[in-house]
């Protein structure tokens, strides 16, 4: 097996393993929202570790294609196609963000694990998810008013998840193994 043939490997089986983690985190980690038919949970965490492990197709692949799987698999069917798109869209659009913007700045990422750039791109990409759920229901429901209740909560979901990848990012740069998980996939 040659080395690309390796590496590729590598990084189809951890890509498979975020999205499985993703539908995990998603499922098993629910909390209602009240006013609303729709839950919080950390299944945002796995999504931004994969952003940032992952190259930008195979994290998007891991977020997209999770969440909806994980909508499915939990009753939540008709929410699949808004999570493909938010979720597929948060990763691309932070993952083009830190690629085109960050790439090549280090401006505070050893203190904090990650650059002010980096969570920067990951805040926009939150918001673009909230934006995404927040249509979905006003369509899907025929009123405006009331997606205003999830608004709030998916802000803070996401800013878990970005606490959470953050937390991780440094865990892992205190070990050492930084420059092998972040790059090494990528």
């Amino acid at each position: 097996m040659n080395l690309n043939t390796k590496k590729k490997t590598e990084t189809i089986v951890m890509a498979a393993l975020m999205l499985g983690l993703i539908i995990v985190a998603t499922m098993f980690v629910r909390v209602p929202i009240p006013f609303t038919r729709g839950y919080v949970h950390i299944g945002d965490a796995i999504v931004f570790i994969s952003m940032l492990i992952l190259n930008k197709r195979y994290a998007f692949l891991s977020a997209a294609i999770g969440s909806s799987v994980a909508d499915i698999l939990g009753g939540f069917a008709m929410w699949a196609p808004w999570s493909l798109v938010a979720k597929g869209g948060m990763v691309l659009i932070a993952a083009s963000i830190i690629s085109v913007i960050c790439k090549g700045k280090d401006d505070g990422q050893a203190r904090t694990g990650i650059s002010p750039c980096e969570l920067f791109a990951m805040v926009t990409g939150g918001l673009f998810m909230v934006a995404v759920y927040y249509a979905a229901e006003g369509i899907m429901y025929g009123n405006w008013a009331v997606p205003v209740f999830g608004v709030p909560w998916n802000i803070a979901q996401f800013a878990v998840g970005i606490g959470i990848a953050v937390i991780f990012r440094k865990a892992i740069a205190s070990s050492g193994g930084t420059k092998q998980l972040f790059t090494r996939f990528k």
